[in-house]
């Protein structure tokens, strides 16, 4: 698509988003994380944050919503830039394993964007978002979900990488009240209590 014509087709949405009072892609659900470790130097991740990206493969083949499955159909991650491929290098096992391309069209200050294109391309379907920690509470902002109400402080902290936000959205793209939550995925020793 030229780049002029998804210009438009993303502002489009942003102005139908706003009339709608639509927050997130109808019928959906969001699970938003943030990278693995840092390497010591470098673009990548750690041996720990390899681990954590190995382990979410399994972790997402096998998740559950309220005792439904509901494995994601669509990958997300941050855009790779100059000191960081992180998000990506995160997801990269999972979508291998569930044989899905890896969307890393949004950098970290796109979050209207991406909301935009979740609304107006992936209505009904469950969506991984990895997202840099710093700029993850601009996203739930864009996907209309309270940081505050998610995150301390409305922040996600720097040292902890084992929590995923879930945000549901009901047939008309609003939140399913109560059902946006902060969960402790526990996956590797030592992991955020």
């Amino acid at each position: 698509m030229p780049r002029c014509l998804f210009i438009a087709v993303v502002f489009g949405c942003t102005l139908i988003l706003a009339a709608n009072a639509q927050d997130g892609p109808k019928d959906s659900v969001v699970l938003i994380i943030r990278h693995a470790e840092d390497a010591t130097s470098g673009q990548g991740i750690s041996p720990r944050g390899e681990e954590r990206a190995e382990a979410y493969k399994n972790y997402f083949l096998n998740f559950t919503v309220d005792s439904k499955r509901r494995e994601p159909d669509v990958i997300f991650a941050a855009k790779d830039s100059k000191q960081s491929h992180r998000p990506r290098l995160t997801v990269e096992p999972f979508a291998r394993a569930a044989k899905l391309p890896i969307d890393t069209g949004f950098g970290n200050k796109q979050s209207t964007e991406l909301a935009a294109d979740l609304c107006a391309n992936h209505q009904g379907k469950v969506i991984l978002i990895c997202w840099r920690h710093g700029d993850i509470p601009d996203l739930l902002r864009a996907l209309g979900a309270s940081p505050e109400s998610l995150l301390p402080h409305g922040k996600w902290p720097g040292s902890v990488y084992d929590w995923m936000i879930l945000l549901r959205y009901d047939q008309d793209g609003r939140l399913v009240p109560g059902s946006a939550r902060r969960i402790s995925e526990h996956l590797l020793p030592g992991d955020f209590q």
